[in-house]
């Protein structure tokens, strides 16, 4: 007799089976139940009269075929890992990014950025209307907190700073023409190196055709010209280092008050993150972004406008020592990155 499944189990997940031998109960459970099933038990089966005498035995096999067991899903708490950052007001993160924060992310904003709008009530605000709306006024805001800072001026008296590669030197001539052809300004350049060589054999050539007296900077130098004084130094040094401190020095031993802080805008994040924290420790008021001719996603500019309260000079958008800058820095960056009102 062919065994067969109990069509009413004792229990569920458990079927019970006669079989006439092991080979035959380990055959009809993994063709019946599968690989998975398990042997709970297994007994003789009592026959009747002369069967238990001359009949083959029969035993009694009872299996189990397990439920599945759905994964467990740990908390990050139980992961020891941080939890995802969600917006503000918002409730963990369930599948899809929220849209503001999607379309942001994809121009260029930074999660740093993100963090701090997250948190703020004017991002509340905005991620409660139309997408189209939200980022309206989203760029007011920003706009808001750039330009509501009082107006400065880059005084006089200047001095421009940057990392190695920064385009520093080439900013400093895009400013200069700047003064001498649209304000018809006159002043002086001074080339100043320190310990390190700071070659720039173009400033000096753009300075003679410009009619600008440069002079290469040593102790004791006098402004031999009316007007304004631009400086171009080394590039930025390690904190703490001897050239740090004579950086330092020099600025404030001649009175320099106007430092405007050079980042190449197509570096990476960290890069220009350190870089601006060297800026500011050395005084830094102004800023200037170059190679945007580089950059596609002009939202990561955002970062650098809004902390820091350094005054926007210029955004240099081309190698070209005149030309190729923009001075209205945040109405273009916002129309880079945003709608407008």
């Amino acid at each position: 007799m062919s065994a067969t499944a109990i069509s009413s189990p004792p229990s569920p997940g458990t079927y019970r089976f006669v079989v006439g031998s092991a080979a035959e109960a380990v055959a009809t459970i993994q063709g019946q139940l599968g690989l998975a099933a398990r042997v709970l038990s297994v007994q003789a089966q009592p026959r009747a009269g002369l069967g238990r005498w001359l009949g083959a035995p029969r035993f009694e096999v009872v299996a189990e075929l397990p439920r599945p067991v759905a994964p467990k899903i740990l908390h990050p708490a139980d992961r020891n890992e941080p939890p995802p950052r969600t917006a503000a007001g918002a409730e963990p993160e369930t599948g899809a990014e929220a849209p503001l924060t999607a379309v942001l992310r994809r121009a260029g904003f930074s999660d740093r950025l993100l963090g701090r709008l997250e948190i703020t009530s004017g991002w509340r605000a905005a991620a409660g209307q139309p997408l189209s709306q939200a980022l309206i006024d989203l760029g007011r805001e920003l706009n808001s907190a750039v330009t509501s800072r009082p107006p400065r001026p880059l005084p006089a008296r200047a001095a421009f700073l940057g990392a190695p590669g920064s385009g520093r030197t080439t900013a400093l001539c895009k400013w200069l023409a700047r003064e001498v052809f649209t304000r018809a300004a006159r002043g002086q350049v001074w080339k100043v190196e320190f310990d390190r060589p700071n070659p720039a054999p173009a400033l000096e050539v753009f300075c003679e055709a410009l009619g600008v007296p440069m002079e290469h900077y040593a102790p004791g130098a006098s402004v031999a010209a009316p007007g304004f004084l631009l400086a171009d130094l080394p590039g930025l040094p390690p904190r703490g280092t001897v050239e740090a401190r004579a950086m330092m020095n020099f600025l404030d031993r001649e009175q320099i008050t106007g430092r405007v802080l050079v980042l190449n805008a197509a570096y990476a994040a960290e890069g220009l993150r350190a870089a601006s924290a060297r800026g500011r420790e050395l005084g830094a008021t102004h800023l200037v972004l170059t190679h945007l001719d580089e950059v596609t996603r002009w939202g990561r500019l955002w970062e650098f406008l809004v902390e820091g309260e350094l005054a926007p000079l210029f955004l240099s958008t081309g190698p070209a020592l005149t030309g190729d800058m923009e001075t209205e820095v945040i109405g273009t960056v916002l129309r880079r990155t945003l709608p407008g009102p």
